[in-house]
């Protein structure tokens, strides 16, 4: 049956119509499309067609004060993939097994992430080592690319670690300095963008773009990169001969506040901290706490010449002890110092000397300068986590908290708060606030931030700190910091050997912290070093015997380097070395003795005592048995009361040095050292030795050295 001509054009009517709102609703579509949603669509478009690849903006370098680089970044390149490249290969499983072997990582790892799906980009592995890149280059592996990158390098290793700290695999800083000051070194990333057609491949003709990346700020450090290497050496010799837990040295101008180094041990390489343990990172100098003991004293002398709690001819009465709240303090002397003067107080570190000293004080004046000095917060050192310290509550102090606070216990303290509240001493009564970073440079050198030394605040007066300076000389000179004597310049300082605090409260048995800090020249001040010797193995423990050697060899060469000039040595200094026209005397064999017999004995050939330790018992002394002094030397004797101190087998048997060309002091050292005693005969520079040098001979031998004028030395 045929349609008629009515039913046709209805027909086409409708279909015209159907056809109609179907043009309508596309082209509403596509207004929708183009017009109204174009700005969406279009940005769709480009993220999928345009593909950013990051540039890494090059990290700031790190320099020393002297502009020599410690840590730098270096180009490398990292290994990325495009999944959907690799996929259309089809070698994914060999690519794959290529990667893994010479990247060093799971293959099954490596092929699941070179296929991966909906994605066209991925990190196979960031900073690859350039050799190892260059075997990847070398296979033209389908899919794998690679991508310039920095990463951080400290080109001496160890030295400063802890200064300077670590970065992330995004060279973003973790620790140290390096996060500190992350947002300077740091700079601004860049990229590089590419266009990929729909199959993911990159298009090589068309659209690409690169942003360079901003470089980040150098950043100067106060720290010296020969001193810190002083430092080091030193740490590094101490850890090989007496294996302590910890350690620590600061070295810090006096005037300025700057700190010229700092380490401690145990230590690490930060190019490669995955080999050390967490411990290791550990900043010791800023995060952990101690009792100092007799090197606080500084601080209770300073603050009560300040308050006039004592006049210089007041004399202070030493029984041995001294009775506080009905508890009895008493004095490493057990028989007691006698009378003694406020300097002689000092330079015998007499406990009961300090104690009377803190009771004169009181309670409100000890801590205004207790606070004063800056203990019990932070000293705003530009470094991550710092310990403020832990000082008695001053509402709950009572008269024995001051006896034992004023001679360096109760009361712990970090060692940087220490060295900054003694170069307050050594700076005229000034605290100034201590200094890591001298200033921020761009890319130019131009400075960005300059960083002043600045004072916090005056703690006391000029006369007092130049007063206290020079007793601090004469603990150097005639008591227990005789191991810190520096032949030419004035040195001042102060030893401390103290037992450890229990995580629980109360002393460890035979843990001790040894400790020195002094300065130098003692007249005027330059630098101040700090040295804290956590629980080293073995005998001797004292701050005499392990932290004062230290000092003195950090301090001899960090004042040669910084060409601060010898002075005259003090003549009243009591060593044959220091006057060859004086009486001399042999030092007795003290070692294994009673300390009053000792003494008796010491009395009797007009020679001096100190003592360091903790006894009755004789187990160490210093000169050793032997050794030629003036009259008057102090002779130090090391105390302890335990037996197996006694039971160390020593050396019978020793090698003779070559001291031909030595002064008497550099002769005397040598043989010391070797356990041989000095036989002096004439002036001047040695000429001849009686024992040849290389020679066996027994512990104590005499050795008889003529010295002679410089007119009478040979060619």
């Amino acid at each position: 049956m045929f349609a008629t001509p009515v039913q046709v054009k209805k027909r086409s009517t409708q279909l015209f119509l159907i056809f109609a709102v179907l043009m309508i609703i596309l082209i509403g579509r596509l207004f929708w499309i183009q017009v109204l949603q174009g700005d969406f669509y279009s940005a769709k478009a480009e993220e999928v067609r345009l593909r950013d690849l990051p540039v890494e903006a090059k990290r700031g370098t790190i320099y020393d004060r002297n502009m020599r680089s410690l840590a730098v970044s270096i180009s490398v390149d990292s290994v990325v993939a495009n999944p959907a490249e690799v996929r259309r290969r089809g070698q994914e499983r060999e690519t794959a097994q290529h990667l893994s072997r010479i990247l060093e990582m799971d293959e099954e790892d490596v092929y699941e992430k070179i296929t991966r799906k909906n994605t066209g980009f991925v990190w196979v592995l960031r900073k690859v080592d350039p050799e190892k890149v260059a075997q990847l280059r070398q296979l033209s592996l389908p899919g794998i690319d690679y991508i310039p990158e920095s990463r951080r390098y400290y080109e001496k290793g160890k030295l400063a670690s802890h200064i300077l700290g670590i970065t992330d695999i995004d060279s973003r800083g973790l620790e140290g300095l390096e996060l500190i000051f992350d947002q300077q070194l740091r700079g601004i990333p860049g990229k590089l963008v590419a266009e990929y057609d729909a199959a993911n491949r990159e298009l090589p003709q068309a659209q690409h773009a690169f942003i360079r990346p901003v470089d980040g700020h150098g950043v100067v450090l106060t720290i010296d990169e020969t001193i810190q290497y002083i430092v080091e050496r030193e740490l590094d010799k101490l850890e090989r001969e007496r294996n302590p837990k910890g350690a620590t040295v600061i070295v810090m101008e006096a005037k300025t506040g700057r700190i010229l180094a700092l380490s401690n041990r145990p230590t690490f390489d930060p190019n490669e901290r995955h080999l050390y343990p967490d411990a290791s990172r550990r900043n010791r100098a800023i995060n952990d706490i101690y009792e100092p003991g007799s090197t606080f004293k500084i601080v209770t002398a300073a603050a009560a010449m300040e308050e006039r709690a004592l006049e210089d001819t007041e004399h202070y009465q030493c029984p041995g002890y001294i009775m506080v709240d009905k508890q009895r303090l008493r004095c490493w002397k057990h028989e007691g110092h006698g009378q003694q003067d406020f300097a002689e107080v000092v330079q015998n570190s007499c406990n009961p000397g300090f104690v009377t000293i803190g009771m004169n004080l009181g309670l409100d004046g000890f801590y205004r300068y207790l606070h004063a000095f800056g203990f019990g917060t932070p000293t705003g050192i530009p470094m991550n986590g710092e310990a403020s310290g832990i000082l008695v509550p001053r509402n709950a102090a009572k008269t024995i908290d001051l006896a034992t606070m004023s001679i360096g216990q109760a009361n712990a303290m970090t060692p940087i708060q220490l060295i900054t509240a003694i170069s307050a001493v050594a700076n005229d009564g000034k605290l100034m606030k201590p200094q890591l970073v001298e200033k921020v440079i761009d890319a130019q050198g131009a400075v960005v931030e300059k960083f002043e030394p600045e004072m916090v605040r005056k703690v006391v007066s000029k006369e007092t700190a130049e007063e206290l300076n020079l007793i601090l000389e004469s603990v150097v000179t005639y008591g227990t910091g005789r191991n810190a004597y520096l032949e030419g310049y004035r040195v001042g300082g102060k030893t401390g050997t103290a037992q450890k605090i229990k995580p629980g409260g109360g002393y460890m048995e035979r843990e001790y912290v040894a400790s020195f800090v002094g300065l130098a020249p003692a007249n005027d001040p330059e630098i101040v070093a700090l040295v804290v010797v956590d629980a080293p193995e073995g005998m001797p423990y004292y701050g005499g015997l392990v932290a004062a050697p230290i000092f003195r060899a950090i301090m001899v060469d960090t004042l040669r380097h910084l060409g601060i000039q010898p002075q005259v040595v003090n003549q009243q200094a009591p060593t044959a070395m220091m006057s060859e026209a004086v009486q001399e005397v042999v030092v007795p064999q003290l070692t294994g003795l009673d300390i009053y017999e000792a003494e008796q004995i010491l009395s009797g050939v007009t020679l001096g005592v100190a003592s360091e330790g903790f006894g009755t018992r004789v187990v160490g002394q210093l000169p050793k048995a032997g050794e030629v002094v003036s009259p008057r030397t102090a002779v130090i004797l090391y105390l302890d009361d335990h037996e197996d101190v006694f039971q160390t087998e020593e050396a019978t048997e020793t090698i003779c040095p070559d001291v031909r060309g030595k002064t008497i002091r550099q002769a005397s050292e040598l043989l010391t050292r070797a356990g041989l005693s000095l036989e002096i005969y004439g002036t001047g520079l040695a000429g001849s030795q009686s024992i040849e040098a290389g020679t066996k001979v027994p512990v104590g031998t005499v050795v008889r050295v003529d010295f002679l004028p410089l007119d009478e030395q040979g060619p």
